[in-house]
């Protein structure tokens, strides 16, 4: 394990995206947006996805940049069009991360049988501090609403949360109309 990859073992990667991880075939094309950290490239790229992570933190992707299966690049997703018009990747995973501009060209982008893991606050959090700002707060149900006859919902849950820090959040796993059901967990 690279210097870069050993320095996030210790970040564990959010507890849905460790459960829906098996969606993703090894091999897959993953964009991870607004890495953050890492902890969730690392981990998908262990398991043996090809990960492009992005940020608009250079720094950051850069403590990580080195990890096997990662490429980083540094994007700010709150400027300008949707940067990967046309392309297609097998499965998306944006956690704590919300910009409602993004979700069209997010969703053209997973690939027609793709894996979206969507994990971020909704409203109601802001009783337990930040993020407050309703921009940063998804709708009761709006996951649901943004997926709805574009892809199959594997599981879906709002509300509540306790842990390393109470939060009120909306967790989404979802395949593309394409992929075999019930969509098969790989190893």
């Amino acid at each position: 394990m690279s210097v870069a990859a050993d320095r996030h073992v210790g970040l564990a990667p959010s507890a849905w995206v460790a459960r829906f991880a098996p969606l993703i075939a090894p091999g897959a094309r993953v964009l991870d947006l607004a890495a953050g950290s890492g902890r969730h490239a690392v981990f998908l790229a262990a398991r043996g996805a090809r990960v492009l992570a992005v940020d608009r933190d250079a720094e950051t992707l850069a403590s990580f940049a080195a990890a096997p299966g990662v490429e980083t690049r540094v994007v700010d997703l709150e400027s300008g069009a949707w940067p990967w018009g046309g392309q297609r990747f097998d499965a998306i995973v944006a956690v704590n991360y919300l910009h409602r501009p993004l979700f069209e060209g997010l969703l053209a982008s997973l690939a027609g049988d793709g894996v979206l893991l969507y994990e971020t606050f909704a409203e109601g959090n802001e009783a337990f501090g930040k993020p407050a700002n309703p921009d940063f707060l998804l709708a009761r149900s709006e996951l649901l609403e943004r997926v709805r006859g574009l892809l199959t919902v594997v599981a879906f849950e709002q509300g509540a949360v306790e842990g390393e820090r109470a939060a009120v959040v909306q967790r989404l796993a979802a395949v593309g109309r394409a992929r075999r059901w019930p969509p098969r967990l790989s190893a």
